[in-house]
């Protein structure tokens, strides 16, 4: 329990139960009151915690997508490439950018002036609703969306697809069944979290044109499902 995957597990376990308990709590709440509303100060608050683990989930999957490299590809070097302070580098660095990212934006959308009465066609306050409803000029935010937040997660996913890349060109160059049964063993647990939380997000994100039941759908799946469904997906894979 002290390998270099369970280190990581730890981390990315704590980051899912975050990220629910930061929309959960509040969805639940407000269903039960029946008052569904949420005060500035709240939604600044809940949008920052809110980028912040999923921002670190993106990076926690693209570093274990590494180390599942590691793993297959150099199994001799394994532990001396994976050494404790290489991975707490990696899992450090991983909070630092995602704790940034998610302030840079926080300050970014603070700077805004908004109405009276607005209201959010979402169970919680994502950063696209807020700079819908914003009064003031919002080209600097969304300039900082797509470079700052494209850069970040075509990193996070070049990481994960060149590591996969290379695990199968590795696994092809000698096929047989007891390899790709070991593969499978060693990356199943990971690509089943990683397409499931990408496909979801992909479903929101770049595939909706406005805010519908559909893409609330969606929202709960990659915020509640899918952390929830981590734990077991890595607990039937022990």
């Amino acid at each position: 329990f002290h390998s270099p995957m369970y280190f990581f597990l730890s981390h990315l376990a704590f980051s899912d139960l975050s990220l629910s308990s930061v929309t959960v709590p509040k969805m639940l709440m407000n269903m039960q009151n029946r008052q569904q509303s949420i005060s500035y100060v709240g939604c600044i608050s809940q949008l920052y915690f809110f980028i912040l683990f999923a921002g670190l989930d993106n990076f926690l999957l693209a570093v274990m997508a590494y180390d599942r490299y590691v793993a297959i590809c150099h199994p001799l070097h394994y532990t001396t490439i994976m050494r404790e302070g290489l991975c707490v580098l990696q899992v450090a660095g991983s909070w630092v950018i995602s704790c940034g990212y998610a302030l840079l934006h926080t300050l970014l959308l603070v700077r805004l002036s908004f109405s009276a009465d607005n209201a959010i066609i979402h169970y919680f306050c994502d950063l696209a609703a807020p700079l819908k409803l914003s009064c003031s000029d919002t080209f600097l935010n969304e300039l900082v969306i797509y470079t700052v937040g494209g850069m970040i997660s075509f990193l996070c996913i070049g990481v994960i697809l060149g590591s996969y890349i290379r695990i199968g060109t590795i696994i092809l160059r000698v096929p047989s069944t007891k390899r790709l049964y070991k593969a499978f063993s060693t990356c199943g647990s990971h690509l089943s979290v990683v397409s499931l939380y990408y496909g979801t997000l992909a479903g929101v994100y770049f595939f909706s044109s406005s805010w519908g039941s559909k893409d609330i759908i969606a929202s709960v799946m990659y915020t509640v499902v899918t952390p929830m469904l981590n734990p077991v997906i890595y607990t039937l894979r022990n």
